[in-house]
């Protein structure tokens, strides 16, 4: 008997490692379509006000595709800002594109996610508890700057988003508000508010306190 190993088949071998790639390429190639499908959907209804890719502009509309806010913001989160816009503000509702279309939009959006998808554990913090009148000493020496007196945003000059409106609060869990109060958003103007490298080293009673003095702005 010969002791030469026989030739392995390379035929064989090369398409048992095709397989998973002929397996993965309709989900892959339903997602790439629906995302397509979403930039152009962004383009024709959101891009004159959020920029192109989503990036937003200081003082007018916010960043879609900050890599903190993706990370945070769940599909709910997202569906129920487009579909019912926000109230007493320039966001507009967008209901009749459809959820569908929503969808892709989200699609669309959260393909620019570069950090990791938190927001289930964020939406499962704790609500907030804590004092209303320190919040409010808080929120005016701290936050009011940019959002306003009474939060309401660009409306009243501030170069941040308008936090006390109740399109707002009636999305946002307090694990969203917390940890975008904490970490902030890179390269936007909303820096973190806890740690060393925060605008104020605040606790997290004090992040508490905010919350629930913004939620009494909701009654």
């Amino acid at each position: 008997m010969s002791n030469k190993k026989r030739p392995l088949n390379r035929g064989i071998l090369g398409l048992a490692a095709l397989i998973p790639l002929l397996a993965a390429t309709p989900a892959m190639a339903a997602d790439e379509a629906l995302i397509k499908r979403g930039e152009q959907l962004f383009n024709q209804n959101c891009k004159v006000c959020h920029q192109a890719d989503g990036v937003g502009k200081t003082g007018f509309a916010p960043s879609l595709t900050n890599p903190e806010f993706l990370s945070v913001a769940s599909e709910e989160f997202l569906e129920g800002t487009i579909r019912d816009g926000r109230i007493g503000t320039a966001m507009p509702p967008f209901a009749h594109l459809g959820m569908d279309n929503i969808k892709a939009i989200i699609a669309f959006l959260k393909s620019h996610a570069t950090l990791p998808d938190r927001s289930k554990e964020v939406d499962a913090q704790p609500k907030a508890k804590g004092s209303v009148k320190n919040g409010d000493r808080l929120f005016h020496e701290i936050c009011a700057t940019c959002h306003g007196m009474n939060g309401d945003g660009y409306a009243a000059g501030g170069t941040g988003t308008a936090i006390g409106k109740p399109g707002f609060l009636s999305k946002a869990s307090d694990g969203f508000i917390r940890e975008t109060v904490k970490h902030g958003r890179s390269f936007t103007r909303m820096r973190g508010f806890q740690g060393s490298d925060g605008l104020a080293n605040l606790t997290d009673q004090e992040i508490d306190d905010i919350i629930v003095y913004l939620r009494s702005l909701q009654k």
